[in-house]
């Protein structure tokens, strides 16, 4: 993620049954992928992931934020949300692991991918970015993928925000035409 020689893929992290699908690709490329979990709560639905959830604004959400670390250096920092009648009283609404991720829980739920969606920009980062991400460079920006998924009969039932810095070596999108 952090190289020009690193392609990576959104597949795996919308697949059930992947398990840790940052770890795996990491390993692939001979380094070591973790996360930690920052926090885990319910908390009003800022205005852009209400609207993608077709929530009110300000409606309660459950939302999971993580650390990625690449070789134990942080290179993403990740919110996920959830509406409250999807996560309360599962595993995403804690901050411990979740055995076999939160792709599989969610598909034992009931909730799989017909579509997503992702939304990819540039941006200065937030104070709280910056200093999550050691961003040491005051001018450098970030890279913000949104990815919202919504069930085949088109519910939404997460949005995902990732945010890296800038010097992400490359994103690669792959579709299959129906």
């Amino acid at each position: 993620m952090t190289e020009d020689r690193w392609t990576g893929s959104s597949t795996p992290y919308i697949e059930s049954g992947q398990g840790d699908a940052w770890g795996k690709e990491a390993a692939q490329q001979g380094r070591s992928g973790t996360q930690r979990i920052l926090s885990a709560a319910e908390e009003p639905a800022p205005l852009p992931v209400a609207e993608e959830l077709h929530l009110q604004p300000g409606t309660p959400v459950a939302t999971r934020q993580r650390l990625i670390l690449l070789d134990g250096r942080p290179i993403e920092v990740a919110r996920s949300y959830w509406p409250v009648d999807v996560a309360a009283g599962t595993a995403l609404a804690d901050t411990g692991k979740i055995r076999g991720g939160a792709v599989t829980l969610l598909a034992a739920l009931g909730f799989e991918p017909g579509t997503v969606t992702e939304d990819v920009q540039t941006r200065p980062p937030t104070r709280e970015e910056a200093e999550v991400l050691q961003l040491t460079d005051n001018s450098e920006w970030v890279l913000a993928l949104t990815r919202t998924i919504t069930t085949r009969d088109g519910r939404p039932y997460e949005v995902s925000v990732m945010v890296s810095p800038g010097r992400i070596g490359r994103l690669h999108y792959s579709m299959k035409v129906d």
